[in-house]
């Protein structure tokens, strides 16, 4: 179920454990990484972006926005989330943005659905994803009147912690379930190749 919610794929990290270069372009699948995330999230939002600095070409094929961030100095996940909740107060009529790493090829098909519904419960509070009693803070809702107060911690106070931030504001957790078909956590990363040879194993048993 859509709901009136952005989504910002937070794509741009710099992928050292990987090798460098663009880490959500890897291959997996029929594609890439970045397809299966997008493949899972868009049917649960209204409008999605990505948030990548440079050449922004070089995701022409998905069709989506790509913001540069809006501060400098490459000031990682805290500064794409705030760059989405710009653009989503500029360009749409949402009134909050989910975020999601790009790199998680597994994230809940019911994760916009489960977010808002806390959120609706304790409005202002960020909806942040736990599984497994681990905090998953790129994976959260983030309600559009909070973009100020996140612009003035990470710039004039210099502060990038994603956690950091959830915790200064107000936050609500949501705990998911491992998926029971492969018995694996949803938020599970792509940090270093083995990841991503599990990941591959992982996703053919899904598939067949």
């Amino acid at each position: 179920m859509k709901r009136d919610i952005a989504g910002i794929i937070l794509a741009g990290g710099q992928s050292r454990r990987m090798g460098g270069g663009d880490k959500s372009l890897l291959p997996l699948g029929d594609g890439c990484l970045l397809d299966q995330v997008v493949s899972r999230f868009t049917p649960q939002i209204e409008s999605l972006a990505l948030s990548a600095n440079g050449a922004p070409a070089r995701f022409l094929r998905f069709g989506l926005p790509v913001l540069a961030d809006s501060v400098p100095g490459f000031a990682g996940p805290l500064a794409g989330i705030l760059t989405g909740l710009e653009w989503a107060a500029a360009n749409t009529s949402c009134k909050a943005i989910v975020s999601a790493a790009g790199d998680t090829p597994f994230l809940p098909l019911n994760l916009v659905e489960r977010l808002a519904a806390a959120a609706d419960r304790s409005p202002s509070s960020i909806a942040v994803a736990c599984s497994a009693g681990k905090r998953h803070p790129t994976f959260a809702l983030w309600p559009l009147g909070c973009r100020d107060a996140l612009r003035h911690f990470l710039v004039d106070e210099d502060i990038r912690r994603v956690s950091a931030f959830i915790d200064r504001h107000g936050f609500v957790e949501v705990e998911f379930p491992v998926l029971q078909s492969a018995g694996i956590d949803p938020f599970f990363n792509i940090n270093v190749p083995d990841d991503l040879a599990q990941a591959a194993r992982l996703l053919q048993s899904m598939t067949s």
